[in-house]
């Protein structure tokens, strides 16, 4: 067996070509993954997750305003996407994406989502491209199903993972870590298990230094039995919506430290590709390539 993929062709649904969130990345993912061979029985496609089992991390009647377009225009516009029948469809199937990834990395050692990272959709409302939150509904079904009785959740994108935070807020079985730039979106933060606020231009060295220490002692003190790492690529230098100074190869050492701490201890681990913001559609989904590529690489190293 090869690094399993979670991946499904309604993740990039029709979507203006100009928008500032770029639909198109999944797809352009896929191909990149298509292209470099990574492709085969690997791959795993989602169903559509009900709204009854979307219920154990978001409040029912938000859910159903959602999928029927009867959410209130105020609070849409937070979101900052436009409402769609496409972008409800994807909606519903990335976090059973996620999920199943997560069951994936049980099974094999790790594993990674083409998609995923919405750490900013709350129980009750969207924000900031985000409507439902794959990650907390990804530990909280494994939880109920008695599948982990304990998950780290790893949060490495450049904004804070608010949503996340504070739909388990009050389930001390998930212990949730963002390492964002502090003066960044969101500005009125939720709080996590552990936050760590990084000042705005910090550069590789320093912030491997931190993301090293961070993860280390998280894994040692609360030994999770899943590691759900969020491997946004919004922390380059040159992404739009940043504010730090990481090169492309610190993304990648980043990258291979994090999933190497969970492999040498035979923790899962599952990755998904989190924010990322660039003009430039084909150069956006080459960044998030590189976590599928550094899992890719690692694999069969320690559990081929």
């Amino acid at each position: 067996m090869t690094l399993p993929l979670v991946y499904h062709p309604n993740y990039s649904c029709p979507f203006p070509e100009q928008h500032r969130f770029v639909m198109s990345k999944f797809v352009r993912l896929f191909g990149i993954a298509e292209r470099n061979g990574w492709i085969g029985n690997n791959l795993f496609q989602p169903q559509p997750a009900s709204p009854e089992t979307l219920a154990i991390a978001h409040d029912p009647v938000y859910l159903h305003e959602l999928i029927h377009n009867q959410v209130e225009a105020r609070a849409w516009r937070r979101l900052g996407l436009p409402w769609s029948q496409g972008l409800v469809d994807r909606t519903l199937t990335s976090p059973n994406g996620t999920l199943l990834t997560a069951r994936l990395a049980l099974q094999y050692g790790m594993a990674s989502h083409l998609a995923g990272g919405t750490h900013h959709a709350h129980r009750d409302f969207a924000s900031g491209f985000c409507l439902l939150n794959d990650l907390a509904f990804t530990a909280l079904s494994l939880l109920a199903s008695g599948e982990v009785k304990k998950v780290l959740i790893f949060d490495l994108d450049v904004h804070q993972g608010d949503g996340t935070a504070a739909i388990l807020e009050h389930e001390p079985r998930a212990f949730t870590c963002s390492i964002h730039c502090e003066k960044n979106f969101p500005f009125r933060k939720s709080r996590s298990d552990l936050d760590v606020g990084l000042d705005p231009g910090m550069t590789d060295q320093a912030y491997l230094d931190v993301v090293e220490t961070t993860l280390v002692q998280l894994l040692d003190e609360q030994q999770p039995d899943l590691v759900l790492y969020d491997a946004g690529v919004d922390v380059w230098s040159g992404d739009v919506l940043g504010l730090l100074e990481i090169s492309l190869f610190g993304i990648q050492q980043r990258d291979e430290l994090v999933l190497t701490e969970c492999l040498k201890r035979h923790i899962p681990v599952l990755t998904v590709i989190g924010g990322g913001y660039d003009a430039d559609h084909q150069r956006l989904a080459e960044r998030h390539a590189s976590i599928v590529n550094t899992a890719w690489d690692l694999f069969p190293r320690y559990l081929g």
